[in-house]
């Protein structure tokens, strides 16, 4: 999908519609497939996705670049972080 204005190549994951887990596994999984710097535009009604995404950037080493609420739901801009070392 395309994002919408407001993030220029970005890509876009609409998770609109999930409960909670299902935003942030879909999100990492999305942001493994991404390169290291590529950013990713999230969209989301689950009333926890405020809480659980931005832990979820702050744990994996990813940068929440911007977050804001919209009419029935979020929206967040992640920058993919380095992967973790094993």
């Amino acid at each position: 999908m395309t994002p919408p204005d407001g993030a220029p190549g970005a890509d876009f994951l609409d998770l609109k519609g999930l409960k909670c887990p299902l935003p942030v596994l879909r999100t990492r999984k999305k942001l493994r497939a991404l390169p290291e710097g590529g950013k990713l535009l999230v969209e989301t009604t689950d009333p926890l996705a405020g809480i659980d995404l931005p832990h979820f950037c702050s744990q994996e080493g990813h940068e929440l670049l911007s977050q804001e609420r919209t009419e029935g739901g979020h929206r967040f801009l992640i920058l993919k972080g380095q992967a973790p070392r094993t």
